[in-house]
This record gives C-alpha cells, sequence and structure tokens, in this order.
C-alpha cells in the first residue's frame, strides 16, 4: 500500500481529491457537519477493528510478508510498462490538453484548406 501512495499518479490524485474534499467541507456548513460525522465514525471503526484483528494479523504476518513482496516486484514491473504511472496528475492533464489542442488545430488546418 505505501508502494502505490509513493506513485507520483496516485499521490498526486490524493492530494487532488483531499484539496476538494477539504475546500467542499469549507465552503458548505452542512457538508462539513455530514462529514464530520462521517469522520469520526470511521475513526471509532477503526479503532475498534484495530484492537480485534492485531491478533489475527500476527499470526499471518509471515504471509502478509511474503504477498507484499510478490506485489512489490509487480509493481515494479508495472512502473517499467507504464511511465505515466511516475508522472503527477497535473503534468497528465497538461500533457492531454495539449495534445487535444494540437490535435484540433490539425482537423481545422485540414478543414480550411
Amino acid at each position: 500500500v505505501k508502494e502505490v501512495a509513493n506513485l507520483s499518479l496516485v499521490g498526486s490524485a490524493c492530494d487532488v481529491v483531499s484539496a476538494v474534499y477539504a475546500s467542499s467541507k469549507e465552503s458548505h456548513p452542512f457538508v462539513r457537519s455530514v462529514c464530520d460525522a462521517a469522520e469520526k465514525g470511521v475513526q471509532s471503526v477503526s479503532e475498534a477493528t484495530a484492537s480485534c484483528v492485531q491478533p489475527v494479523l500476527a499470526t499471518l504476518e509471515p504471509h502478509v510478508a511474503a504477498v507484499s513482496e510478490y506485489a512489490s516486484k509487480g509493481l515494479d514491473k508495472l512502473g517499467e510498462k507504464l511511465p505515466l504511472l511516475q508522472k503527477p496528475v497535473e503534468q497528465i492533464l497538461s500533457g492531454t490538453k495539449e495534445l487535444v489542442s494540437s490535435r484540433v488545430a490539425e482537423v481545422k488546418e485540414a478543414v480550411s484548406s
């Protein structure tokens, strides 16, 4: 999970979503109260679940480590095949806008000639 979160695309997407979430909470009092209640509920459930799951995780730790190693290798291969994952959302959007603009310009030129 940490490796996935460290990918530029994933990290920057999370930052964008977080900024929109914070802005929505700040701009709309009703949304803020609903979100605050939901956050408290999730925190309570997480704390309760963590204490119950901890003994199970301790026994599964060797298996989790093996799965984590395979997942890490798979992520490395995925990163090699999809360099897009190493770019932040803003850079991808900017590149996409440039590509679309150039294609539109080509179409306009073709139509006008």
